[in-house]
């Protein structure tokens, strides 16, 4: 009796502090594993959902610096479309001319401004006057796209040398000065000329073809005199009206000089003037090469 009222006292005595005690909580590993039992494949969900946070993550950084550089790219071209560029040198090619020289409707006055080369002129230039200057030299570059040049004026130049197409593009070229340079020959001229000066130069009969003259059919003024010709240029055109051969070394002329020695009804009606003085030549020798003239050369008959 004694023994099971020792029992019963034990029992009661477990149901009484029974409900006193609590478990202790699980730990995070013990969680985890419940939550793996619990939850099917919800540790792949969290690795996965790591994954795409970082993943998404990092994405919206580089879309971020993306937007930044392209925005600064932006900003770059922004600025430089509102950035205003220079002139181009087509554009303003014509100014340092115009400003060094007196451009005025079509006419370049760069006079005694100590210029070596011939300068850029305007396109619609008809008139240049470059006299006294210290050109050396032309060529067909300084005149290729100036094509309605009437007029070119060198006088008082250093000019040795004119490369043959020069003039070959100035088909309105009608005055032709070379007036007091250096030159030993001629080039070729262009075929509208009316107007030839080459005085006070170095010229030789050798420096001029035979046909430099014989096309041009509208020149009427001709002027050689003060050079070293040893002969009259040979195939005067039939236009001339002034011809200035004087202060030469020519020594002999013949009949066919001026007019045709088969021909003695011709008659050269156009020119006004013919100056041979300063030359060896005595033209008093020499009756049968005026025959066709109106008047007489100037010059030594005796």
């Amino acid at each position: 009796m004694f023994v099971k009222m020792k029992t019963l006292q034990s029992t009661l005595l477990l149901l009484l502090f029974v409900p006193l005690i609590k478990p202790a909580p699980p730990t995070q590993q013990d969680s985890r594993i419940i939550y793996d039992y619990g939850t099917d494949n919800f540790e792949e969900t969290l690795f996965t959902q790591d994954y795409e946070d970082k993943y998404l993550d990092g994405k919206n950084i580089k879309e971020k610096e993306t937007m930044i550089i392209l925005d600064e790219k932006s900003l770059q071209l922004q600025k430089d479309e509102s950035f205003t560029p220079l002139p181009t040198k087509k554009e303003n090619d014509e100014m340092p001319t115009c400003l060094l020289c007196v451009c005025l409707s079509g006419s370049v006055y760069c006079e005694e401004v100590d210029i070596d080369v011939v300068p850029p002129l305007p396109k619609e230039s008809a008139y240049l006057y470059a006299r006294f200057n210290k050109i050396k030299k032309l060529t067909a570059k300084d005149f290729a796209e100036i094509p309605n040049l009437r007029r070119l004026d060198f006088t008082g130049n250093l000019i040795e040398d004119i490369e043959d197409g020069t003039f070959s593009k100035l088909s309105l070229l009608e005055e032709l000065t070379l007036a007091e340079n250096q030159l030993l020959k001629l080039p070729v001229l262009p075929p509208k000329l009316t107007l030839f000066n080459a005085k006070y130069n170095k010229i030789k009969s050798r420096g001029i073809k035979a046909n430099t003259f014989k096309k041009l059919n509208k020149l009427s003024f001709l002027y050689l005199d003060h050079n070293a010709l040893e002969s009259v240029p040979p195939n005067l055109p039939e236009s001339l009206r002034v011809i200035h051969l004087q202060f030469n070394n020519i020594t002999s002329i013949t009949d066919d000089t001026f007019c045709k020695a088969n021909d003695t009804r011709y008659i050269r009606d156009r020119i006004e003037e013919i100056r041979l003085e300063g030359n060896p030549i005595i033209l008093g020798k020499h009756p049968n090469s005026f025959i066709c003239l109106k008047r007489l050369p100037v010059g030594s008959y005796f």
